[in-house]
């Protein structure tokens, strides 16, 4: 289902991995796409000059989610550029080095949850104030990026990273029922392993080969397969869906 041409999403870290790859399938779909990366300008330069190549519409613009000043810069001038938000898709997150809990300092507990929590708070809390009927918005949808690690806790790799995945999954729930009445949907992906390069940030570049024998398909998943998913609720084909927490992971 395609997109009316007025539909403008909001991806956070679309410069590469799931990001990017919803960022392709939504411009195919119809929607004015805003990129957000945070470094990697060539990668999110690349993602738009793609999009553009086929007819779509999309800008990159650079912005700090933990930072709030830098959010609500993202999005006046994704709004400016796109037209009124629709849709959001939380997706920006990080990992650090894998360790066990008793060897994680408040420092780094720090940079987690400054992204991957606080980033999700705010950038939620922008797309509400721009798309709730409370604020004379026309209602909009919000996708959040979880992770499996939330159910299974990431034990002797990133307990911290499961964690803040855990908060996503309670911010997916509790949103959903404050802004439902408003016309605005919330809902959550959750990916397992991921062929993404999340995994070289954390020091294993090749962990999916190590751990897909956890998965019952027995493999790890593609950028594409979880884009498909957030595409799904970001359609008029789960209007009736919201609250909702989607597992895509092989069946783990």
């Amino acid at each position: 289902m395609r997109a009316d041409h007025s539909s403008v999403l909001i991806i956070t870290g679309a410069s590469r991995g799931i990001g990017a790859a919803t960022a392709h399938l939504a411009a195919s779909r119809g929607f004015r796409v805003c990129v957000n990366y945070l470094r990697n300008q060539p990668a999110a330069d690349e993602v738009v000059a793609a999009i553009h190549q086929k007819g779509g519409t999309a800008v990159a613009i650079k912005a700090d989610v933990s930072n709030e000043a830098d959010v609500v810069r993202l999005f006046d001038a994704a709004t400016s550029q796109l037209g009124p938000l629709t849709a959001l898709v939380n997706n920006a997150g990080t990992v650090e080095r894998q360790t066990r809990l008793d060897a994680i300092d408040a420092a780094r507990l720090g940079r987690i949850f400054a992204t991957n929590v606080f980033g999700s708070f705010l950038c939620a809390r922008e797309a509400v104030r721009r798309m709730s009927t409370k604020y004379g918005g026309r209602g909009g949808i919000i996708v959040n990026v979880s992770s499996g690690a939330a159910r299974f806790g990431s034990p002797n790799e990133y307990i911290d990273y499961a964690a803040t995945k855990g908060a996503i999954d309670v911010l997916t729930i509790g949103l959903a029922k404050e802004v439902a009445e408003e016309k605005i949907r919330v809902n959550a992906v959750r990916p397992g392993f991921i062929h993404t390069d999340i995994h070289a940030q954390g020091g294993e570049p090749n962990r999916i080969e190590r751990v897909k024998v956890q998965v019952p398909m027995q493999r790890g998943g593609q950028p594409e397969e979880v884009a498909n998913a957030i595409l799904w609720l970001l359609s008029e084909e789960a209007s009736y869906v919201t609250g909702a927490i989607l597992d895509v992971t092989g069946g783990r």
